[in-house]
């Protein structure tokens, strides 16, 4: 055992052997004390106020919250809206409140009335009269100057964390003003807000694994939804025109600093819009979230710079290729063999088996998206990796389809949907084929999605969002646990 724990495991005892002193003089864990004023509240009333402007007022009131500091008789408490300096001398106190003093530790969550003043350095101060124990801290938090230095302790106790490390709450206070706004901004566009089932009988929506449960009172086998899509689409259908989930997904799949097996997603339709209308709004989106949250459409992540009041660039996923591949023939892309033939030439990974598209594709993201720093949207993507999105016009071959790339991840998904129920009918059948090759990540036939087509969807556009990639690209995180409350993590024994 190593002499850190040792010690620990003393300061535990210690504080144990304080609390049970506690219990027998009176209830350990009062639940009448009740807060007249929060840190915020203090210093946005009197920080504009001298030391004489403070004696005049002579403000009495109460606050509450969790010693952080301890020295001497200055003691300073955490609350959830900041930091408060209480001064608390035992010479102006009572033997039994000189006694419950030398009870407190750092950790402890406290209740006191007093006096704001403000002291000969100039802060601001309450004058303790009379305190309370409120709930004692078993356990002692992390070195105040290292904080909780273990990134892995970090996600699996969020909630030390939260007490000793500033940036990771204000991580959180970002997302919460982002999804915040988010939600405003759609409203505001006259999108209605929605909720669709978390538990679906056939998981549609996205190519993804999903997580399988049990419904016990139905004896049945069910999915945790890998994406809203196909009831989103169902409810343009039924005439609601503009919708929009934020709610959570579950894909059966890795772990990663960009992955998270359930995570938060932003999907909206538009009926009578096409998906270069979605692009448009994603880069407005994006834009006014930058002001919002960071009061500059300059937004810097992980060492790149972006300015998103600039427009975002455009490249198709041919194009793409050609460009950071520096190919220059065409003819390359025709065929299978020559879509083998450049994916073995530029040294990538694939089963000859896929089909052409899907060779493409492999082609972009192993050698291509990584490279996509500055936000970009790449567009027309293989009709063989988009089955609900709707053929090009002009090359039947590719879909409307875009994806937001930023930083080298993508962000965003959206496309002209495809709204002819026979083509959507073959779409799933070759996507039930690909499955029975071992495709476990490709789509089941929904039959009741195609039904809903054949009463007719108007032309539709729709879009997913990552808000957890969104997040960590605002607040410059590098790993999405880093912007995830609490995280997936691997069992302790085998973290290493």
């Amino acid at each position: 055992m190593s002499d850190q724990i040792v010690e620990e495991n003393k300061l535990i005892a210690q504080r144990r052997e304080k609390l049970a002193a506690i219990r027998r003089q009176r209830p350990a864990f009062p639940n009448d004390f009740r807060r007249q004023s929060t840190a915020i509240e203090l210093i946005d009333a009197f920080a504009d106020k001298d030391k004489a402007e403070l004696e005049a007022i002579a403000k009495q009131t109460t606050v509450a919250g969790r010693i952080i500091r301890m020295r001497g008789p200055f003691v300073v408490i955490q609350d959830g809206t900041g930091q408060f300096q209480l001064y608390m001398s035992n010479k102006s106190f009572s033997k039994e409140q000189t006694a419950q003093l030398k009870l407190l530790d750092l950790g402890d969550i406290i209740g006191a009335n007093g006096e704001v003043f403000r002291t000969g350095q100039g802060e601001l101060t309450l004058r303790v009269a009379d305190f309370r124990l409120l709930t004692k801290s078993l356990r002692p938090l992390p070195d105040k100057y290292k904080g909780l230095t273990d990134t892995e302790m970090r996600y699996r106790q969020r909630y030390v964390d939260l007490i000793v490390n500033q940036d990771s709450r204000q991580i959180f206070i970002t997302r919460s003003r982002i999804v915040r706004f988010i939600r405003q901004y759609f409203e505001e566009l006259g999108f209605m807000e929605v909720e669709t089932p978390m538990m679906q009988v056939i998981p549609g929506g996205a190519t993804a694994r999903p997580f399988i449960t049990h419904h016990n009172a139905l004896d049945q086998d069910m999915y945790l939804r890998v994406a809203p899509e196909l009831f989103l689409k169902r409810l343009v259908v039924g005439g609601f025109e503009k919708v929009f989930e934020l709610n959570r997904n579950f894909r059966n799949e890795g772990l990663s600093t960009r992955h998270n097996p359930e995570f938060t997603m932003l999907e909206f339709y538009q009926a009578y819009a096409v998906y270069g209308d979605l692009m448009d709004l994603t880069e407005d989106l994006f834009r006014k979230i930058a002001q919002e949250v960071l009061g500059s459409t300059q937004v810097n992540f992980q060492g790149s710079s972006y300015d998103f009041s600039r427009a975002f660039a455009r490249l198709t996923v041919l194009d793409a290729i050609k460009q950071y591949c520096e190919v220059k023939d065409d003819s390359q892309f025709d065929s299978q063999e020559s879509i083998i033939a450049l994916a073995n030439q530029l040294e990538v990974h694939f089963d000859a088996a896929w089909p052409k598209g899907k060779i493409l594709m492999e082609i972009f993201e192993q050698k291509v998206e990584a490279q996509l720093d500055q936000p970009t949207f790449i567009t027309e993507y293989p009709i063989e990796v988009s089955p609900l999105a709707r053929c090009n016009d002009a090359n039947h071959e590719f879909t409307d389809r875009f994806e937001l790339i930023i930083g080298g991840r993508e962000l965003a998904n959206g496309f002209s949907e495809l709204n002819d129920p026979e083509d959507q009918a073959e779409r799933f059948k070759a996507q039930v084929a690909q499955k029975e090759s071992g495709d476990k990540e490709a789509m089941h036939y929904d039959e009741d999605y195609v039904t809903a087509l054949e009463y007719g969807m108007p032309p539709t556009a729709g879009e997913g969002i990552g808000i957890d990639r969104l997040v960590m690209l605002f607040t410059d995180s590098a790993s999405i646990k880093d912007v995830l409350l609490f995280p997936h993590m691997r069992p302790q024994h085998d973290s290493n």
